[in-house]
């Protein structure tokens, strides 16, 4: 089993690095957080026109096929770049309206969301939370019921949003039984956990580029900030912190790639849960070296450390992914 990329997938990984390194991500999040989603939808088009949604969909709804790998790697790039928006959420939508087996109801949504046309966002019971991601930005807010019912309303009938930790992530709690009735049934549930394992890999993936940009930014900061005449970088006590953040993020690597491939979902927790939790660990490793510096909201930093919280809990709480990985012992 390889866990590597291919050259291929490096090749779209280093195009999607410097498409968004060139996008002014930064002022796009915090126009974002302000409600302003013009520049983010900008980024977004470029985003989809590199074959980022493609990759969620089959060829018949103008997709290249499910590849997630491909997916896997481009959102560790968009999460390197701290891009805003339910990046994930709309490409487990694709996912989902292609699993139901109703080619007309696929064919109505996905080539839209494929050509970053429509933004969507998604909730799954037991997988996602009770809240939809920037449903106030989505042309189309799915969810799933307990029972099997697949829903659509319009993202502008969410209500006002909710602020989450991180400011880009704006919440909003859909109304139970609200919006048109797509499908129900045993099918859509099993759609509906496919896609949620999806969603699962791909979070982890988004967590795994917020890790890496928050260690990169730190390392920086600490070859150039001195105290006592040297560069704080230079303390045992400073390279013992950052050398276990990056073994965290490594660590965490393999499992990502294992998951990409098997998308089972013992994998994708696992690969959740180590994601995860080492980017968190890099947020508190950035916040500590960078001391009271990294509070500061015009700091770039921020972007990245507001982040690594609410993604290590969307999509499965550390506790859930140990629950999938290790079902307790029943009683």
């Amino acid at each position: 089993m390889r866990f590597l990329p291919t050259e291929e997938q490096s090749d779209f990984a280093r195009t999607l690095r410097g498409l968004l390194g060139g996008a002014q991500v930064p002022a796009a999040a915090r126009a974002w957080a302000a409600g302003d989603h013009a520049p983010g939808r900008a980024v977004w088009g470029r985003l989809a026109a590199a074959g980022l949604f493609a990759a969620a969909a089959e060829e018949a709804y103008e997709g290249v096929g499910l590849l997630p790998v491909e997916l896997a790697v481009a959102l560790v790039e968009v999460g390197r770049a701290g891009m805003p928006g339910p990046v994930v959420e709309t490409a487990a939508a694709a996912v989902l309206l292609g699993r139901l087996g109703d080619g007309a109801l696929a064919k109505r949504f996905v080539p839209a969301l494929v050509a970053g046309e429509a933004v969507a966002t998604l909730t799954v019971p037991g997988s996602g939370g009770r809240y939809a991601l920037d449903a106030d930005a989505a042309a189309h807010c799915f969810t799933v019921s307990p029972a099997g019912e697949l829903r659509v309303t319009p993202g502008a009938a969410s209500g006002p949003p909710i602020r989450s930790t991180d400011p880009t992530r704006r919440l909003s709690l859909p109304s139970v039984g609200a919006g048109e009735l797509l499908a129900a049934g045993p099918h859509v549930l099993a759609a509906a956990r496919t896609a949620a394992d999806w969603a699962r890999l791909l979070t982890a993936a988004q967590c795994q580029g917020v890790g890496e940009t928050l260690l990169e930014r730190t390392v920086e900061y600490a070859k150039q900030r001195t105290q006592f005449g040297m560069p704080i970088g230079g303390f045992q006590a400073v390279k013992h912190r950052l050398a276990d953040t990056y073994l965290a993020l490594e660590f965490a690597r393999p499992l990502l790639w294992a998951a990409a491939l098997s998308l089972a979902p013992a994998d994708t927790a696992a690969a959740k849960l180590r994601s995860g939790e080492a980017a968190y660990a890099a947020a508190l490793t950035a916040l500590q070296i960078h001391g009271a510096v990294g509070y500061t909201e015009e700091l770039d930093l921020s972007l990245w450390l507001r982040k690594a919280r609410p993604l290590r809990n969307a999509w499965g709480t550390p506790a859930a992914c140990r629950a999938t990985i290790l079902p307790p012992d029943p009683v």
